[in-house]
C-alpha cells in the first residue's frame, strides 16, 4: 500500500536542499575569511593630537637633539616666539 521508494520530487527536493545548504556554508566561510583578513578602521579623527612640547620631549629623549637645543626650542615655544 505504502511505498518506501523516494520519488522524483523527493530527489529533486533534497537536490535542492543539498545544494543550499553547501552554498550558504561555502559563501559563510568566505564572508568570514574577507572579514577577518580586512583590518579594523581607524577610529574616527585620527590619532590623537600631541602637543609641541610633548613632541619635542620626545626627540630629546630619543637622542636626536642635545639638552642646549631642547632648552633652546622649549623657551622659543613658551614664549610664542619664532627665530
Amino acid at each position: 500500500m505504502y511505498d518506501d521508494d523516494v520519488g522524483g520530487w523527493g530527489y529533486a527536493l533534497m537536490f535542492t536542499g543539498m545544494a543550499l545548504i553547501w552554498g550558504l556554508l561555502i559563501v559563510g566561510i568566505i564572508l568570514l575569511i574577507r572579514y577577518a583578513s580586512h583590518p579594523f578602521p581607524a577610529p574616527p579623527g585620527g590619532p590623537p593630537h600631541r602637543s609641541a612640547e610633548a613632541v619635542l620631549a620626545e626627540r630629546f629623549a630619543r637622542g636626536e637633539i642635545d639638552e642646549q637645543e631642547y632648552r633652546n626650542r622649549l623657551s622659543i615655544l613658551r614664549a610664542g616666539t619664532t627665530p
